[in-house]
């Protein structure tokens, strides 16, 4: 179903629960994450505070929003990768998703990005959504491959891959967006397909 064709109330709901999400993100970059409430989100965003928590469960729920669906949208991506295309290489270029976003927005995605960092609790709740779409991952990388859904070694490439991702992205909101996030990324790749030999 496209957007277009989606009832309007849902579409309403969606938009709305986006700004709120927004509407939150925006004050915990300006005053930090333990220095705002679900009170003061909902009056920034013009809702009641049973209204915030019909769209999210808790603080951490509103800042994650913005990575809802990013797992479905890499593993499409993945799926329609070449199929002659080694596995490394595939997983890669699924993580185009990211980046372009990123690219579309990259100071709204750099502010996220540093908010994560910044927040133990957000880095722990980033981790259990990386682990979801670790499993996702992994069946799409067995179906190419023709291996069983709990293949150990599909497993084990879909979590460097995010282990990478996570790395990357770790270092883009380090340096404030100073390097290029794809770069990045294709740096962190490169380094866990071919170490450096006194690493090893």
């Amino acid at each position: 179903m496209t957007e277009s064709s989606t009832p309007l109330q849902p579409r309403m709901r969606q938009t709305m629960r986006a700004e709120v999400a927004r509407v939150a993100t925006g004050l915990f970059a300006a005053r930090g994450f333990e220095n705002v409430t679900v009170p003061q989100i909902a009056a920034a965003a013009g809702v009641s505070r049973a209204t915030f928590f019909r769209y999210f469960g808790s603080k951490e729920d509103a800042v994650l929003a913005a990575l809802e669906g990013y797992g479905a949208r890499i593993a499409e991506a993945l799926a329609a990768r070449p199929a002659g295309e080694d596995a490394w290489t595939a997983l890669r270029r699924a993580f185009d998703v990211i980046t372009d976003a990123r690219s579309e927005d990259p100071e709204g995605g750099l502010a996220l990005a540093r908010l994560i960092e910044s927040t133990p609790s957000l880095r722990t709740r980033e981790m259990e959504k990386y682990r979801s779409w670790q499993e996702t991952l992994s069946g799409v990388l067995a179906e190419r491959l023709g291996r069983g859904k709990e293949n150990f070694e599909t497993a084990l490439l879909a979590a460097a891959a995010l282990t990478a991702l996570e790395v990357a992205t770790r270092r883009w909101a380090q340096t404030d967006g100073a390097d290029d996030l794809g770069t990045l990324i294709d740096q962190a790749f490169l380094a866990m397909r071919a170490p450096a030999p006194d690493l090893l």
